[in-house]
């Protein structure tokens, strides 16, 4: 075979094999896309399975394998509006708010109708009261009645939220004005203290140019009013020692004497008076004796 002939062969090989590739891909495309087209209803039809599997699981309250559906249906249909709206839902049930704004953020930005955007924006709303964050609440509501206006929940809803944004921003400015009246009281106390420690300064100062005499003489002046303090205490107590003597000597005096016995005053007067018996008996004898009559001494008995 001739040269020339041999490469003319090769080349229509080469335009032959071209030519399967693009039949090869021809074909393959269709198939793709006839199976895409088919997907969606398969896909359609599984999220559905699991969405109703979700709602007998919520109907026996097993809260964990309607949750577990709910997923199943999100992984297969990412776009799935009803899947995230209703696992949202089923968050906020379980007070699991944060989790319940995130899975309804994702309906609303997923939603298409209004009446979706709507309820998920009410849902919304009400996720955010639980979680006091009421300045995200009003905007939830408000989107809701841009595409509801009529729903009067909603809008009683928007009211209660906005009086408590309201309250929560009266309350910060007034802590806010707390802490600087803290501050400045803090900074006046500080500056008190300072001058204090100022003047104790300045006095410790005068107190060490003070004149040394004059020192000693205020020190000198103290000792001897000290002095002179004591020994008009030492007065005192005296006095009032004596005091206490003089009572207690007349103390024994005014005691009763015991049954059948002479207290001391009555054997002192008795005493007494046998003195001044014994005394005129014996003035009598002396003036007998001066008229020089014998008197009988002895008493008649």
């Amino acid at each position: 075979m001739k040269e020339s002939e041999r490469r003319i062969r090769m080349e229509n090989n080469l335009k032959y094999r071209s030519l399967a590739t693009v039949l090869f891909v021809a074909i393959t495309s269709c198939f793709s896309l006839l199976t895409a087209q088919e997907n969606p209803k398969k896909i359609e039809r599984e999220v559905n399975e699991y969405l109703r599997e979700a709602e007998d699981a919520m109907g026996e309250n097993d809260f964990a394998s309607a949750e577990a559906s709910y997923r199943k249906a999100i992984a297969k249909d990412p776009s799935s509006t009803a899947a995230k709206y209703n696992l949202g839902n089923l968050y906020y049930n379980k007070e699991k708010t944060p989790e319940a704004a995130n899975r309804l953020r994702q309906a609303h930005e997923i939603s298409g109708s209004k009446e979706e955007k709507h309820r998920i924006n009410h849902n919304l709303g009400n996720s955010f009261m639980k979680q006091k964050e009421y300045k995200e609440a009003v905007e939830a509501y408000k989107n809701a009645l841009r595409n509801d206006p009529s729903d009067e929940e909603t809008r009683y809803n928007l009211a209660l939220a906005k009086k408590m944004l309201e309250e929560e921003q009266q309350n910060q400015d007034q802590n806010q004005d707390q802490n600087e009246d803290q501050e400045e009281n803090k900074d006046q106390q500080e500056n008190q203290d300072d001058q204090k420690k100022d003047g104790e300064g300045g006095d410790k100062e005068n107190q060490d140019n003070q004149p040394k005499d004059e020192g000693e003489n205020e020190n000198k002046e103290n000792q001897d009013k000290g002095d002179q303090d004591k020994e008009e205490q030492d007065q005192k107590e005296q006095q009032d020692k004596g005091e206490n003597g003089d009572e207690q000597e007349q103390q024994p005096q005014q005691q009763q004497p015991a049954q059948g016995q002479l207290s001391p005053q009555q054997i002192k007067s008795l005493l007494n008076a046998m003195d001044n018996e014994e005394k005129k008996v014996q003035d009598k004898i002396n003036a007998e004796k001066a008229k020089g009559v014998k008197v009988q001494s002895e008493k008649d008995w």
